[in-house]
């Protein structure tokens, strides 16, 4: 996935809570909703992450001669300067790029609504 061109913001900024009422109804249900998509997104970049880093991991033979590995302390900046996953998912809700599905509701029930 790519994190830094999703287009949210770095920086805090003031959200219309209308905004959020207008696409699920209810603030409670938002922030559950953001809620569970930043865990989905933490997720992701921390694998990814992990995933280079191990690329540069040292042997314990090359331990001794290195102190510090420059590629991991740069892929490790890189990652801190990405959105932060809260910011990916409040994005994402307000663009409707998020498929909500209410497990209360059976998935027939929800057709049936659907076709009247």
């Amino acid at each position: 996935m790519k994190f830094k061109n999703t287009g949210a913001e770095t920086t805090t900024i003031t959200r219309e809570v209308n905004d959020f009422l207008d696409i699920t109804d209810n603030i409670y249900k938002a922030v559950s909703v953001m809620a569970k998509r930043s865990s989905q997104i933490n997720e992701k970049m921390k694998d990814e992450l992990m995933n280079k880093l191990q690329e540069f991991a040292l042997t314990q033979d090359q331990l001794d001669e290195v102190f510090e590995n420059q590629e991991q302390i740069a892929v490790s900046k890189f990652y801190e300067s990405l959105p932060k996953p809260w910011a990916i998912a409040m994005k994402e809700l307000l663009n409707d790029e998020i498929y909500m599905r209410d497990p209360n509701i059976d998935e027939s029930d929800e057709e049936s609504v659907n076709n009247d």
